[in-house]
């Protein structure tokens, strides 16, 4: 649904997207994070046809982002952080303008507006002025603007900017369902909305793209492989030089050793079934598995790892 080849943006001398790459699939989530002036908005800008690019290419449902912009605006839903809106306008005014604008047939128009009412939760404010809104609500009315005409791609800048607890969990479970059926660019400072909606995560860093993956894969490429805590009552040296011999075991420290129990910190290579490798080590040895916990870091730890500067360039 999404391929970017090669996509370079600069502003005089500084570079906003450096020469990222990548694709996304239909009816995949992806969260698009980084810091501030990373480059992520002008990477979705882009895709959005909203600005150009100095080289590389673009296409979103098989459109040209540069030589079919049209087509591509028509397969697209985009909320930007601050969502556009005419505030002179009332809620149910704007949304019929938006169907007129997106082309959506009369006949089909109030059912249209109605869902989005309803899957937005604009009912209590749907005979106010846009003027009257919190930004909450002019954040979801945004929202419904964007769903409106059913696109196959949405790209959402900060969807939940502006929400309180509650509706940043309905929005979030919207997103879960659309993703099943949509390509969903996601982009927000709230790594635990990415946790929770996105099966995929890119990581952008000074323009350019330093992360790409599941999350749990990024999380093996900063830990160097599957971490677990692993205790067992048994003898402390004859279990360290055991496990230093299983062959998926690539590395082996000793955090602890208490009455005879000893607790290992130990990393495995990621094609092993290692929970079930090392409670097998554990049984067959004759020893009493206490513990085996797998190890794992948050997003924020693994954001941090691929955006700080290294020390070579402090």
């Amino acid at each position: 649904m999404i391929e970017v080849r090669n996509l370079t943006k600069t502003y005089g001398s500084t570079i906003a997207v450096d020469n990222i790459s990548f694709d996304a699939k239909e009816g995949e989530v992806v969260g698009f994070i980084g810091p501030n002036g990373a480059g992520k908005t002008t990477a979705m800008r882009i895709l959005t046809c909203y600005i150009g690019a100095d080289s590389g290419t673009a296409t979103v449902a098989g459109y040209d982002v540069f030589q079919q912009p049209l087509e591509v605006r028509r397969h697209i839903g985009y909320l930007p952080e601050n969502a556009p809106l005419y505030t002179n306008m009332g809620v149910l005014d704007s949304l019929n303008f938006i169907a007129q604008a997106r082309g959506i047939p009369k006949t089909e128009r109030k059912s249209r507006i109605r869902d989005m009412i309803d899957i937005c939760g604009l009912e209590e404010v749907v005979q106010k002025d846009i003027s009257e809104l919190s930004k909450g609500y002019r954040q979801r009315l945004g929202l419904a603007q964007t769903l409106i005409h059913d696109p196959e791609v949405l790209i959402l800048d900060e969807p939940t900017s502006g929400l309180d607890p509650i509706q940043i969990i309905q929005i979030r479970k919207l997103i879960k369902e659309m993703g099943e059926k949509k390509t969903i660019i996601l982009s927000t400072h709230i790594l635990p909305i990415v946790e929770e909606t996105c099966n995929r995560i890119m990581i952008i860093s000074r323009g350019k793209l330093v992360a790409d993956g599941a999350q749990e894969e990024l999380t093996m490429q900063v830990q160097g492989g599957n971490v677990y805590t692993f205790t067992i009552r048994g003898p402390l040296e004859e279990i360290e030089s055991k496990l230093n011999m299983l062959g998926f075991i690539t590395d082996v420290e000793s955090i602890a050793q208490d009455d005879g129990v000893c607790s290992f910190r130990v990393k495995s290579d990621e094609a092993t079934n290692t929970e079930e490798e090392l409670f097998r080590f554990a049984t067959d040895n004759e020893w009493s598995l206490t513990e085996l916990r797998r190890e794992s870091i948050n997003l924020e730890e693994v954001f941090l790892h691929f955006t700080l500067p290294s020390s070579e360039e402090v």
